[in-house]
This record gives C-alpha cells, structure tokens and sequence, in this order.
C-alpha cells in the first residue's frame, strides 16, 4: 500500500471471541481502521464500541450496512449466517472478509460469488494463515524440491471442547460439528500443499471418502477423518474434531524428506517466531527453519485486503475465491462421505454433494 493511500475504513459484523481478535489485530494494521460495529441488539454494540474506542455502534447489521463511512465488512457471524451476510454486504456494495467457512455449503458459496462479482464488490475467506509468511515459505520448500516429490500430506486439526448443546461448537443450527468449524483448515491447507507440489496455485482432489462420529443428540460431527487423493499420486490424510483431542499441526512427506509443521494454522497470533523443521534422510535431527515476524496475525490477514484494494483488484492471491469454491466443494465431499446433513439443510434440499 502506497504510504498516501488513504486506509480501508472497516466495519465489523457480530461481536463473538473472533470479532474481539479482528478488532485487536486491525489496531496493528497498516492499511485499515476499524470505525463501525453492528450486532443484533444495541447493548451489545456498544459495549464493543466502547472496549476499542469506537464513536459508530450499530444495534443491527442492516445500521452497519448502511453506514456510509464503512468501505469494508469483516462478517464474523457463525457459519449459518455467513451467505445472508455476505450476500446483503455484497448488495451495500461494500468489500467482504468472511469468516471461515465461507458459507455452510458449496451451494451457498456459489451464490456468494455471484452476488460479489454482480455489485463488483472485493470478496475473501478469512483463511488466515493463508496471509502469513509461514505459509509462504511451506509452499517455496515444496516447490523448491526441499522434499523432493510430495507423496502423503498429513493434517490435522482437533481439540476437545466440553459438550454444551447450545454452543457453537456442538449445535446444529449454529453450524456446529469439527468438519466446517477446523476441518476446513486441513482441507484447505491440503489442497495448497499438493498445488504447491505440482506448480499451481492449489489442486482440487480426484476422489474422497471420509467418515464421522456423529453425536447422538445434536447431530453434528464430533470427530471425522477422510483421505484425498490429488493428481501425481499425492495422498492426504485429513483429521478434524471438536469432541477429541488430536495432534494438531501438518506433516508434508516426500521422496527425500519430511516437512513438519507443529502450528500451521493458528499462527504467532501477535507477532514473533515460529518453525518449520525439515527432515532429510540418514540426518537424526530435523533441520530447524524459523520464520520471524512483527505483524499480528490477524493483521496480516486485513492487509492482503487493504494492499489487493489498492491495486484494485477483487480477490487476494492468498485466498482466491476459485480456491474458496474449490474448498467448500471439498467440504461438501467429506460431509456426504461421513453422512454429516445440517438440518437446515435438509429443509431447504441443499444438502452438500458427494463431489470428489
């Protein structure tokens, strides 16, 4: 961003635990400025505008919408709402940074990306590792050879939450269940690794199958696994869960190497140091590859917005939106496969597609 590039002024969308680290990270930002919050009732906007300093706080979304001090939106409600949202932010004509999952399936996703390009609006999912120079070191060793060939990709991302049914976590009309809440992680960052492997900007899985222990109650997925299988023979072995605790991280094996990445998704949150180790063949200690940084994480992530805004483009190359499509149809395979249909689904007949 040019230093006389006037910043994106931001407005936030839901006040939830994410809403409060977005908020946190802008304040580090190079080329945004948070100015506008809007929740569903006005206590609750105003008590986040008065945590960060805010003079605009809007006790619903259609206020903060229609705001015209807000160029841009970071819409951090849970998942269900996420293609409502987009879709009347789309339609304000205001930029869109969407939590992750974009939406709750590819159906929805789909209608997101029209409603973008029709308002000719800048549209992301909030991938943020994606936005780290972590990631982009990962996807320079691979295509670097550092491992040689890429032959099993390993990620996992799991954690064991206490079982409360109406919590975001666990609740089926909140979207809830390990395969949308972090297994989108391990499928996204699959798909990266085997277009890395391959010189492409990310790779979509020939085949998928995947299952899922469902809880009993509510419905949603406590823990799921599923295996990919990508062009040039790469395989990946995803894990997600919500009701176990796993080890988390990313394992990369190679015909001369292995690449271990023991935080590849929540990363150095407020700045600092972070590794890579590599593995060589015959060598008993892994080589140690730090990556030092001073940004926020979540920063980051504002910044490949501001800086794809002022070169005028709609999408950013950390998350394009084909890569967004690309992962909600992933996600839609390995939800089918472990027979994982949210019941607003099955009312309105959207339920995700075999796919891959």
């Amino acid at each position: 961003m040019s230093p006389h590039q006037p910043p994106v002024v931001w407005g936030i969308l839901g006040t939830g635990a994410i809403a409060h680290t977005f908020a946190r990270a802008l304040a580090q930002s190079r080329t945004g400025k948070l100015v506008a919050v809007g929740s569903r009732t006005q206590d609750s906007a105003d008590a986040f505008a008065a945590e960060f300093g805010l003079a605009r706080a809007h006790g619903s979304y259609e206020a903060l919408l229609a705001d015209p001090a807000v160029q841009a939106v970071y819409i951090s409600t849970p998942h269900p709402w996420h293609v409502d949202g987009c879709l009347e932010t789309a339609r304000a004509k205001k930029h869109i940074l969407c939590e992750k999952p974009l939406t709750l399936n590819l159906a929805e996703a789909q209608l997101v990306v029209e409603a973008t390009r029709e308002h000719g609006v800048f549209l992301m999912e909030a991938f943020m590792y994606r936005c780290h120079p972590q990631t982009a070191r990962l996807v320079d060793l691979i295509r670097s050879g550092a491992i040689g060939q890429v032959g099993v990709i390993q990620a996992t991302f799991s954690f064991c939450a206490d079982f409360h049914p109406e919590s975001r976590a666990f609740n089926n009309a909140l979207g809830g269940g390990g395969i949308l809440d972090v297994g989108c992680y391990t499928t996204s960052i699959a798909r990266l690794v085997a277009g890395a492997a391959l010189d492409r900007p990310f790779a979509e899985p020939l085949k998928l199958s995947g299952s899922a222990k469902l809880h009993p109650y509510t419905g949603v997925d406590l823990y799921a696994v599923a295996t990919a299988e990508f062009p040039g023979g790469i395989l990946a072995q995803l894990a997600a869960g919500v009701g176990l605790t796993q080890d988390t991280g990313l394992r990369v094996f190679g015909t001369e190497g292995m690449l271990h990445l023991p935080t590849p998704y929540v990363v150095a949150r407020e700045g600092g140091a972070t590794s890579i180790y590599l593995t060589r063949p015959g060598r008993a200690t892994p080589e140690e590859i730090r990556i030092e940084t001073k940004e926020y994480l979540y920063a980051l992530e504002a910044d490949a917005v501001g800086d794809a805004l002022a070169q005028g483009k709609l999408e950013s190359p950390h998350m394009t939106v084909a890569d967004s499509i690309g992962n909600m149809a992933m996600l839609d395979a390995w939800r089918s496969a472990a027979g994982m249909v949210y019941d607003s689904e099955i009312a309105s007949g959207t339920r995700p597609a075999p796919g891959a």
